[in-house]
């Protein structure tokens, strides 16, 4: 069976703060280690108030200090906010700490709005080509021989894994014509999947980094005891979706018994949209339903993310996925 991995954008509950959101995470992440994950990713998000993974360098390092195997990383490290350099050098600490753990993940988006990302103090460019010239220079950064006079240390021949994120075709022909590895953002917008993996697949150029297309997908997995049970805990991330794409984001909310039959049409839409690349439900459904998806999508490697406000019932959602990924 592929790979199943852990995203944790490090949710901030209704009536809690960052705080109880970083002991969740570094202790998902060692029961994720326990139960067989490979990587444990975190992506920067800015302004968000139900996201506290802003700081995604720091709080790679909290997660790799807490555990000791497994892979962890940036799923991603929004470039356009940084100066390639910078982020050479974090992610050159992070492999000098913790080597052979580190993973780079990296998308184009602000991770923000544009307000917020003029605060970060960027140049909001609209040139295409800015996101790809500064991965290469990123890269070179942390090669053996970088062409560049200013070095990066730590960082210089350290050569991080590097993975190129998208939620368009435009990823995916970056990834392909760089050679790296590609993760697909299905979780929350499947529209072009089917579409990227392909032109991914069919365009890549076999590099030193990587021989051969491999294509890691987002998925959303709520699972608990039972089906009913899972529905009602999916209302939470359900609820701060619908919040979020209507101009209103918010912290983690309680689940709501019969959410979606509350909603209009339009938000009813938009969720069936996004569930498409979901699995809810007791054991065997959530088993039925990734089986297909992978059958469908050829993945190499998921991305699972399960945010549900009861700590406890997110800790037993990984349980069960681990547990199903055996099975199957």
């Amino acid at each position: 069976m592929i790979p199943f991995s852990v995203l944790d954008l490090a949710p901030i509950n209704e009536g809690s703060d960052a705080a109880a959101s970083f002991r969740h995470t570094l202790e998902i992440a060692q029961h994720s280690e326990k139960w067989g994950y490979k990587r444990y990713w975190m992506a920067e998000h800015h302004g968000m108030p139900g996201i506290a993974s802003a700081a995604t360098a720091v709080l790679i390092s909290h997660v790799a200090a807490g555990t000791s195997t497994i892979r962890v990383g940036a799923g991603g490290i929004m470039l356009p906010n940084h100066s390639p350099l910078v982020i050479a050098e974090q992610f050159g600490t992070l492999e000098s700490l913790y080597p052979g753990r580190i993973d780079l993940g990296l998308g184009r988006a602000p991770g923000s709005d544009q307000i917020t990302a003029r605060a970060l103090r960027r140049n909001l460019s609209s040139d295409a080509d800015e996101f790809p010239r500064d991965v290469l220079e990123l890269m070179d950064y942390m090669s053996d021989e970088p062409r560049q006079n200013v070095l990066a240390v730590p960082g210089k021949g350290l050569n991080v894994p590097i993975w190129i994120l998208g939620s368009s075709l435009f990823g995916a022909q970056l990834a392909a014509a760089l050679g790296l590895p590609y993760a697909f953002a299905s979780h929350f917008a499947p529209q072009q999947m089917m579409q990227a993996v392909q032109l991914y697949k069919n365009t890549f150029k076999p590099s030193v980094h990587l021989d051969k297309p491999y294509v890691m997908l987002g998925f959303n997995v709520f699972a608990a005891d039972t089906d009913d049970e899972a529905q009602y805990l999916a209302t939470s991330w359900q609820q701060s979706f619908v919040n979020l794409r209507s101009g209103r984001p918010s912290r983690l909310p309680p689940p709501v018994r019969g959410y979606i039959d509350q909603l209009g049409p339009g938000a009813q839409d938009l969720l069936a949209h996004v569930l498409s690349c979901s699995a809810i439900g007791a054991p065997a459904t959530v088993a039925d339903q990734l089986k297909a998806f992978i059958t469908q999508t050829g993945a190499d490697e998921l991305m699972i993310t399960s945010n549900m406000f009861d700590h406890a019932a997110r800790l037993r959602s990984y349980e069960i996925t681990a547990q199903v990924r055996e099975s199957l």
